[in-house]
């Protein structure tokens, strides 16, 4: 069953896009911008805050884990009746405020970054919204709850790519017999990370993904805009299906299969180029 889930109004979300866009920064040696950023998310995020203090209901949430049943459920039940207290006029106000600051200073790509536990945030979103049936309420909770009490062991395995050696080496044979040795940079630098990904939660793998996928988008959408594919109904199809398949994998977890299929749109991009 699929819930509807307006990230922009999801305080958590525009939180992380903050973090992401301050750790960019601070990578790029971009001193200005972080600390515009860090002004922001002090503006908006102190304790005293209303978005501050609406994140911290939202991270009491998230970041529970390996508890009891009977802990979790009274801790959803508190958390829902402090989000319930906050002036929802007052949130939207200056979360709409807060998106126009993320708009003017980075830009609307900044709403595509890779957010860790986005899942678990926007279950939490849609729990706290009015208008569920009392079936999606039961199923949005007992997702939740069933995070909540698992142990950090099983959440971290949940998360983490499986690396199938034999699958990967069964492509690159694959993809040598096909092209040399020739691996593009950034298949190299897809590979490396993905093989790589255990050392670090997979941080690395998904901050490179988040960044391939949106050049990779780009890439289709200039490409989109040729003549020849203009005026090609099947080419221009093919095109769109590729572009969605990229967003998809924006909300899936890492394995073998995405790996490969990235690894052949950046193959099949790099050809259309040349």
């Amino acid at each position: 069953m699929k819930f509807k889930h307006n990230k922009k109004r999801n305080t958590a979300f525009l939180y992380e896009v903050l973090i992401k866009e301050m750790a960019k920064s601070a990578i790029e040696k971009d001193e200005n911008k972080k600390n515009e950023i860090v002004a922001i998310a002090r503006e908006f995020f102190s304790a005293n805050k209303i978005l501050g203090k609406e994140l911290r209901i939202y991270k009491d949430l998230n970041e529970t884990n390996s508890v009891d049943l009977y802990t979790a459920e009274r801790l959803l039940a508190e958390t829902k009746r402090a989000f319930d207290s906050v002036d929802r006029k007052e949130v939207f106000n200056e979360q709409t405020r807060l998106i126009n600051k993320i708009n003017k200073l980075v830009g609307k790509d900044a709403f595509n970054n890779f957010v860790p536990n986005y899942k678990n945030l926007a279950t939490i979103y849609q729990i706290f919204q009015n208008g569920n049936s009392a079936k999606e309420k039961i199923l949005l909770e007992r997702r939740l709850l069933t995070t909540m009490t698992a142990q950090q062991k099983q959440i971290k395995e949940k998360h983490m790519p499986q690396v199938n050696n034999l699958t990967l080496k069964s492509f690159i044979k694959n993809y040598n017999d096909k092209y040399g040795e020739s691996f593009l940079e950034e298949q190299k630098t897809l590979l490396n990370k993905y093989i790589t990904s255990f050392t670090d939660n997979s941080l690395e793998l998904k901050s490179y993904l988040n960044e391939e996928l949106a050049r990779l988008k780009k890439e289709i959408a200039k490409f989109s805009e040729s003549e020849d594919v203009k005026s090609d109904e099947m080419v221009k199809a093919r095109t769109k299906d590729l572009s969605a398949l990229l967003e998809s994998f924006r909300d899936k977890r890492v394995d073998d299969k995405m790996v490969i299929k990235v690894l052949k749109i950046q193959s099949l991009l790099s050809e259309v180029d040349q």
